[in-house]
């Protein structure tokens, strides 16, 4: 149980800090270039893991397998990563993470729509609070971030998208979580490195260039703004946030439970405005605070409703 915990408590500080070092990082890499980076390393530290749980199974990759992680890669780094990284330039990065984290609540109605799975009553009541609380976070009565908002938002929502199918993939083609996650990442990163490398081609850089929203995504760099004053906060992104937060999260579960291990997105939404004031200075509203106190409730819900149908199993 101590070592559940340890995993639980890493996880937790690492997802937490997220936002807060992407919001960093931002203001010297392109949002695409970032999540390139980010997302390369974190696969070369889940690969130890995968390619050991590989050979427990005495499995290759095979086609199939490379078709899935094409879909989950293009789904979580392509799609929903960055609507997160644009989404952290246009907000506050305690509000991104919030949000975010509400991306289980996506997975569970995304869930019910392809996978038929039945929703309880608690988890009803816990989705309802969640919406709830995001109302309260989002203030549609002062909106002053509303395009940071509908793209974290979008984020969470793809996000639960992928989680849902990562979860069906790794149960029809039998990889664990962390096996499925490592070649998402190798997967989403290629093909983001291709995206980045159309937008070198001429005529595509200058149809993107002509226009003023589109103008940044022209010529999208790759190495720029990588030097010995960001490799460290580059290198905490990619080893630490990306590859050891999900790599403790699914110890976490391997270890105890999927409800245990989802203490760390329920944990979140508390922890990290804590930590974007202090390091960010960003200011905490009464609205917020109210948001996420409802959040957390409705999170507390779904971790009591999941820990007592696991004990009627049992």
């Amino acid at each position: 149980m101590k070592k559940v915990s340890l995993y639980i408590i890493l996880g937790t500080l690492l997802f937490s800090s997220m936002e807060i070092v992407l919001k960093l990082a931002g203001s010297t890499f392109h949002p695409l270039q970032l999540n390139l980076i980010r997302f390369t390393i974190g696969a070369f530290v889940l690969l130890p893991f995968a390619w050991h749980r590989l050979r427990q199974q005495k499995r290759h990759i095979v086609w199939k397998d490379g078709l899935l992680f094409a879909v989950t890669g293009f789904i979580c780094v392509i799609v929903s990563m960055t609507f997160f990284q644009l989404a952290i330039e246009q907000t506050k990065a305690s509000t991104v993470a919030v949000l975010f984290s509400c991306n289980p609540l996506f997975a569970i109605l995304f869930a019910l729509v392809f996978l038929k799975e039945k929703i309880t009553r608690i988890t009803t009541i816990s989705l309802s609070l969640s919406i709830v609380g995001l109302l309260f976070i989002v203030n549609p009565f002062e909106l002053h971030d509303g395009l940071g908002i509908i793209f974290a938002l979008l984020a969470a929502a793809t996000f639960g998208l992928y989680s849902i199918l990562s979860r069906w993939g790794s149960k029809r083609r039998g990889f664990n979580g962390l096996t499925m996650t490592c070649f998402t990442f190798f997967a989403g990163a290629f093909e983001l490195l291709l995206l980045i490398g159309l937008t070198h081609i001429p005529f595509i850089k200058s149809a993107l260039s002509s226009h003023k929203q589109l103008a940044e995504f022209a010529a999208i760099p790759i190495f720029q703004g990588i030097s010995s004053e960001t490799l460290l906060l580059l290198l905490y992104i990619g080893i630490f946030v990306t590859g050891g937060g999900f790599a403790f999260y699914f110890l976490a579960m391997e270890a105890s439970s999927v409800s245990m291990a989802a203490l760390v997105f329920f944990i979140k939404p508390g922890l990290a405005p804590l930590l974007a004031l202090l390091i960010l200075n960003e200011v905490i509203t009464k609205n917020t605070i109210v948001g996420i106190c409802i959040i957390l409730a409705g999170s507390c819900l779904t971790f009591i409703g999941e820990t007592k149908q696991k004990n009627r199993r049992v």
